[in-house]
């Protein structure tokens, strides 16, 4: 798929990202993806190459340009190394809601307005951090965003923790997919059962399942990928996009 480098005017700077085109001559659904705690890297912009060979403009973005030029992580030592996981904790504590959602709104308006982008409203997705990130994003720019999917997202529903997504369902007017793990302690049958509860009492139409995969099922690069969970989500993700993105 073309892959083109881009800088995009935000908030707190300037952002460095790429937008990933759908083949074809004519304007495409764009997708907004939220990368994994690792960062924007090789591996997910292969990921955002894939989906824009599903039909679907997408912008991968740099969610943590507030840190300036960050040195890459190596995903598969990050969350064993002490040093290195600090330091993605200090570029992680920077994204409040309010700054996730600052955010997402300037990239959803940077992609809306790329030819290439049909539509005036725009899909979600997000690993890991980024599949909270895509569902907070979803709380806060209304019908900018008709699709949030989460995929082994953590922390989307934590009863004691004031910035859970799950306490602001109601402000919610996206299609909302979730794909959790199994046995995965940021996201447990707990928080499952917490976060269903919240989006149907808000009437928002959801599809919530688990997956028999470890955390990091759907990212190459992590130790716990499986390729079998990874083609699912993409089917799932496919599905929800066609369903409810302008073509």
């Amino acid at each position: 798929m073309p892959r083109q480098s881009v800088e995009v005017s935000m908030p707190d700077g300037t952002c460095s990202a790429t937008v990933h085109i759908a083949d074809g001559d004519r304007p495409r659904p764009g997708v907004l993806m939220f990368p994994d705690a690792g960062g924007t890297r090789e591996t997910m912009r292969q990921m955002a190459d894939h989906l824009a060979g599903l039909g679907y403009v997408t912008l991968l973005s740099d969610t943590y340009y507030r840190g300036g030029n960050w040195a890459p992580f190596d995903v598969a030592t990050l969350f064993t190394d002490d040093a290195e996981r600090a330091r993605m904790g200090a570029l992680a504590v920077e994204l409040t809601n309010d700054r996730i959602v600052a955010d997402a709104a300037a990239w959803a308006e940077f992609l809306l307005a790329r030819p290439e982008v049909a539509g005036t409203a725009i899909g979600t997705t997000g690993y890991c951090m980024g599949g909270r990130m895509s569902l907070i994003a979803a709380t806060g720019l209304g019908k900018t965003i008709a699709a949030a999917a989460s995929i082994h997202g953590g922390r989307l529903a934590v009863p004691d923790d004031p910035a859970s997504p799950h306490l602001a369902a109601d402000r919610i007017t996206a299609t909302i997919y979730v794909a959790g793990a199994e046995n995965d302690s940021s996201f447990t049958p707990e928080h499952a059962a917490a976060l269903e509860a919240a989006l149907s009492r808000a009437g928002v139409a959801h599809s919530l399942e688990i997956y028999p995969a470890g955390h990091g099922f759907a990212v190459p690069d992590n130790p716990t990928y499986d390729a079998e969970a990874a083609a699912r989500h993409w089917s799932a993700l496919n599905d929800l996009f066609a369903a409810t993105l302008a073509t």
